[in-house]
């Protein structure tokens, strides 16, 4: 072989080499992964079917008027939640089934029974009235409604003409809290549902929507 084939040779035999050596540099991997959240929307609607309130413009003492709170979940989320029932006082005297005067007091012009699916959390005067806060007991899912808190009201059986032409309310107001990482370590509904609200409070106070109790 030549000298000038044998450089040729050589020439080549680099070229080959660096070529070889290109192609491995991009032989690379890349791998992306874009992940994609969509937050979540704690949405509820508060509801009372039985009630028609053009019926009830006047009561009178011992009557039983149909009232039903109940939940309904129109978010994405589960949710624990919970009803608060405002009931007005009164110093006035009432009469027991019989028909005896009882001693005139401050007292509820308003009763009711509430269901077995509800757990009492608190109750407390505020001002002149008596206010109830109630949880769920089960975690109530998107398009689920409650059992009602209860289904009828007891108006007081107060001696005439102590509270005539007066306008009472029984405020009814529904609260919400995601039920996922807000529960605690409770080991019923209930329970988890008791932390949750107390969070609730805190995160809500002095902002609209704050629980009254």
């Amino acid at each position: 072989m030549s000298r000038n084939m044998k450089k040729a040779a050589l020439l080549l035999g680099v070229l080959c080499l660096a070529s070889i050596g290109g192609v491995s540099a991009y032989l690379t991997d890349y791998d992306k992964a874009d992940n994609q959240f969509t937050v979540g929307k704690v949405e509820i609607e508060l509801q009372e079917p039985e009630w028609d309130p053009e019926e009830h413009t006047k009561i009178e003492p011992g009557k039983e008027i149909p009232k039903d709170p109940q939940i309904i979940n129109t978010g994405v989320n589960d949710a624990f939640v919970y009803l608060e029932v405002s009931v007005p006082m009164a110093d006035v005297i009432a009469a027991d089934q019989d028909g005896n005067r009882l001693e005139r007091k401050m007292q509820e012009l308003f009763s009711y029974q509430a269901g077995a699916s509800w757990t009492k959390l608190k109750s407390e005067p505020v001002e002149e009235n008596m206010v109830y806060v109630y949880a769920y007991n089960e975690i109530l899912e998107p398009e689920e409604t409650t059992d009602p808190l209860f289904e009828t009201m007891n108006f007081l059986n107060i001696i005439e003409g102590q509270l005539d032409m007066q306008k009472l309310s029984v405020p009814v107001r529904a609260y919400a809290i995601q039920a996922a990482y807000a529960g605690g370590s409770g080991e019923t509904v209930a329970e988890q549902a008791r932390a949750a609200y107390e969070k609730y409070v805190n995160q809500n106070r002095e902002q609209e929507g704050q629980a009254t109790a």
